[in-house]
């Protein structure tokens, strides 16, 4: 294997502490002029987009207060229809009720009627065990 030369770098001189502070302070000279001009570009447009803001505000609160107003239709068609059919199952209560209060006028007429029959019977018993024992 063939050995590589070693160059001495005599020609490299170390960075000193006080050119690193210059580095240091021109790299923030440009940044801060970068941001100056970025802050510069901002203002030209900020009109047009406190306007553009303002247009999607608008917007969003239209569409919330459509929304808001289809969720309020919503709400009073499920109430009207909640309301329908309490009324619908208070009708059918009150209808079975009544139907309930005619079958039991019904029960109580076959009642009177069986017992009336019965006391005729009853009574044409003891009518025929009198005239048996008048003859």
């Amino acid at each position: 294997m063939k050995k590589v030369p070693q160059v001495k770098m005599s020609f490299f001189k170390p960075d000193q502490f006080h050119d690193r502070l210059k580095d240091r302070n021109k790299a923030r000279e440009a940044e801060l002029e970068r941001a100056k001009k970025r802050a510069e570009a901002m203002k030209e447009t900020a009109a047009e987009r406190a306007a553009e803001r303002a247009r999607i505000a608008k917007e969003r609160d239209e569409r919330r207060a459509v929304k808001d107003a289809e969720k309020k239709a919503e709400q009073e068609r499920l109430e009207a229809e909640q309301r329908a059919a309490e009324e619908a199952r208070l009708k059918a209560e009150a209808e079975a009720a009544a139907e309930a209060e005619r079958a039991k006028q019904q029960e109580m007429a076959k009642y009177a009627e069986l017992l009336q029959a019965q006391k005729a019977a009853r009574d044409a018993r003891y009518a025929a065990r009198k005239a048996r024992q008048k003859r």
